[in-house]
């Protein structure tokens, strides 16, 4: 084992994070599909 697994800061799981990560990232092009539907839309 390397000192990095020795002294470990965090101790959540990495699912949690991979999943908000997915989430946030998931919601901003969510929203950016949205805004630019709206953009056409309005631009008929």
């Amino acid at each position: 084992m390397n000192q990095f697994e020795k002294n470990v800061n965090n101790k959540r799981h990495d699912i949690i994070d991979s999943g908000i990560g997915f989430v946030v990232s998931f919601g901003f092009f969510a929203t950016m599909f949205i805004i630019a539907t709206v953009v056409e839309v309005m631009g008929r």
